[in-house]
């Protein structure tokens, strides 16, 4: 099943572990040290781009004659959203540029253009979803309590819609967010807390309704339809994208998960291998990742959180070599075969496990250590413990024909 020894998954040591966690520390460092002025105004500039585009976009479906003009439009529209939702306040809102001292960039005031407060947001992504990240039980983000992601959830018969219900939350993606966030407070489970917690999201739902589907439309008079679609339509296309590049960076082959075991015996050292196994990233270019608020780059953004967005390219390239160094596979791909490899889980964990045909610990979407052992046991050709798992993995497939 998941991961319940993450040194002997990866055949690392506990010195190797320790090794590796060093060297990232020191990676952490020294990007934080040279944060300056060329960060500081690379988050202004974004913040100004994206009002700007959202301007225009407002100002061509309002002034625009006929479809061109709203396709192109409302086009624009979609990219402002998703600027502002993934770049400026995704990252934002992870404290990324809370070093400036600036009260407007600063996640503790930030607002985000979604349905979700940013309060409760902050709370069950920062917190129980990077400190607990795919720990079965405890990661709140781990399907979202709606899919079957890996073969540790017990199947029930709801899951047989996880098919349609991914369409659904694709098109919804900020309301499916905003309601599990507003769930994400065991420590508030009490009814005063539930009743705290669905008072501030039903004010911030009038916020943004209101704004998008009321003021909005009403300030383009005899146009408010034509002005309701493109807002509609924007916060759709929003929606899709920031569910693709999520899932992406999640649900594919290669981000593992793991057991509450694991992360009961944990030390700092083997939280960052966690988050290096956990999850993956997909290919992009300078605009593609740009839109996906460089969450392209998901393996760096679970190592440093809190570092500014605009640095993971460059951190990506050292990480990739202390994964070569320590012969860790760095899981990434384009992205249409990541997201491609994300709906191939969700489509096959929709059926009972007896419908499905790799092992429990050795499936494309849950691995564990046991299926190492099961080679040994087997008499198949075991790692040698000095190989590490990129290696191992790839003698797998030699050792299942040897067995």
């Amino acid at each position: 099943m998941a991961i319940s020894d993450i040194k002997e998954y990866a055949h690392l040591t506990a010195e190797d572990v320790e090794a590796l966690s060093d060297e990232l520390t020191d990676i952490r460092r020294n990007v934080v040290e040279s944060l300056g002025a060329a960060d500081a105004a690379y988050i202004r500039r974004t913040i100004a781009f994206q009002r700007l585009l959202d301007a225009a976009a407002r100002l061509v479906i309002h002034g625009s004659r006929g479809l061109p003009g709203l396709i192109l439009g409302t086009a624009a529209l979609g990219v402002a959203k998703s600027v502002e939702n993934m770049e400026i306040g995704h990252n934002v809102s992870h404290g990324q540029w809370d070093w400036m001292n600036d009260p407007e960039i600063h996640s503790s005031t930030w607002e985000w253009d979604m349905a979700g407060p940013s309060s409760q947001w902050r709370y069950s992504h920062n917190y129980r979803h990077h400190v607990f990240s795919n720990v079965v039980g405890l990661d709140d983000d781990l399907g979202y309590d709606v899919f079957r992601i890996t073969r540790d959830q017990p199947w029930k018969p709801v899951h047989l819609l996880q098919p349609l219900q991914n369409l659904l939350l694709a098109a919804t993606f900020e309301w499916g967010i905003a309601l599990h966030d507003v769930h994400a407070r065991p420590d508030l489970a009490g009814a005063a807390g539930k009743s705290d917690r669905f008072r501030t999201l039903i004010k911030k739902i009038a916020r943004q309704t209101g704004k998008d589907y009321l003021l909005f439309p009403t300030l383009s008079g005899r146009r408010w339809r034509r002005t309701l679609t493109a807002n509609v339509t924007a916060n759709l296309l929003r929606n899709v994208w920031a569910y693709v590049v999520i899932f992406c960076g999640h649900f594919p082959d290669g981000a593992e998960k793991f057991t509450l075991a694991e992360f009961e015996n944990e030390t700092k050292a083997e939280w960052y291998l966690r988050q290096m196994l956990g999850t993956a990233n997909f290919r992009a270019g300078p605009v593609m990742a740009f839109l996906s608020g460089n969450l392209c780059y998901q393996i760096e953004h679970h190592l440093f959180p809190d570092i500014p967005s605009n640095r993971y390219a460059e951190i990506s390239s050292k990480v990739r070599a202390l994964c070569d160094k320590y012969d860790l596979p760095y899981t990434t791909g384009p992205l249409a075969r990541q997201y491609l490899l994300t709906l191939r889980t969700i489509h096959k964990l929709a059926l009972p496990d007896r419908f499905l045909r790799a092992t429990a610990d050795d499936a494309p979407e849950t691995a564990s250590e046991l299926k190492f052992r099961a080679v040994r046991e087997t008499g198949g050709e075991a790692p040698a413990s000095r190989i590490g798992l990129r290696t191992a993995l790839r003698n797998l497939p030699r050792n299942r024909r040897t067995r």
